[in-house]
C-alpha cells in the first residue's frame, strides 16, 4: 500500500471505531455486576490495525478515536481511563503478537488485550482514588475482559479474513487495469 492509501484506510479505520465507541457508549451497561464494564468492541478496529497497518499508523488510530470520542462522549477523567487502557491494551497486544501466528492467535491477541485493557483503567482509578485497594476489583474485570476478548478475536479473525480478501480483490483489480 503507498503512504496516501495507509493514511485513507487508517482514517477510514479510526472513523469505523469513534463511530463503535459512540454507538456502545449509548447501550445500557452489559453487565450489572462491574458498572461500566462494555465489550470493548472499538478494540476490534484495533486488533485489525494491528495485523493490517504499521505500528506507527495504529497509534495514529489510537489517539484518533480516543480524542474524537472523548470531544464527542467523554470528560477528563474518561479520556484518562480510556488512554491507560487502550495504550496498556495496545502495548500487550503488540508484545504477545511478536510471538508469532504459530504460538499465538488473533483470539490470544485480543484476549491479553482485553485483560490488560481493564488493568491500565484500574490503576488509574487506583491512583486518583490513591489506594491501591482497588485492584481488588480486578478478578471480576479480568474475567470480563478475557470474554470481551474472546469476543473480540474472534470477530476480529473474521474481519481480517474479510479485509484480505479485499486486499486481494484490489490487487487483482490493479493488475487487470495495468495489462
Amino acid at each position: 500500500m503507498n503512504h496516501l492509501k495507509i493514511i485513507l484506510y487508517t482514517s477510514i479505520l479510526a472513523a469505523i471505531a469513534v463511530a463503535i465507541s459512540v454507538v456502545e457508549g449509548f447501550l445500557p451497561p452489559l453487565f450489572a455486576a462491574a458498572p461500566g464494564a462494555k465489550l470493548g468492541l472499538a478494540n476490534l478496529v484495533t486488533v485489525v490495525c494491528l495485523f493490517t497497518l504499521p505500528t506507527k499508523n495504529t497509534i495514529q488510530m489510537l489517539a484518533t478515536r480516543l480524542l474524537v470520542t472523548t470531544l464527542l462522549l467523554g470528560t477528563a477523567s474518561t479520556f484518562m481511563y480510556s488512554f491507560a487502557g487502550s495504550l496498556l491494551s495496545f502495548i500487550a497486544m503488540l508484545a504477545i503478537k511478536q510471538l508469532g501466528s504459530r504460538r499465538v492467535s488473533v483470539v490470544g491477541i485480543s484476549t491479553v488485550g482485553g485483560f490488560f485493557h481493564n488493568v491500565g483503567q484500574l490503576v488509574v482509578a487506583s491512583l486518583i482514588a490513591k489506594s491501591w485497594a482497588i485492584m481488588l476489583y480486578l478478578p471480576a474485570l479480568a474475567i470480563l475482559g478475557v470474554l470481551a476478548g474472546i469476543f473480540n478475536g474472534i470477530a476480529g479473525n473474521f474481519l481480517l479474513t474479510r479485509v484480505k480478501q479485499l486486499q486481494k480483490m484490489n490487487l487483482m483489480y490493479h493488475n487487470k487495469w495495468i495489462e
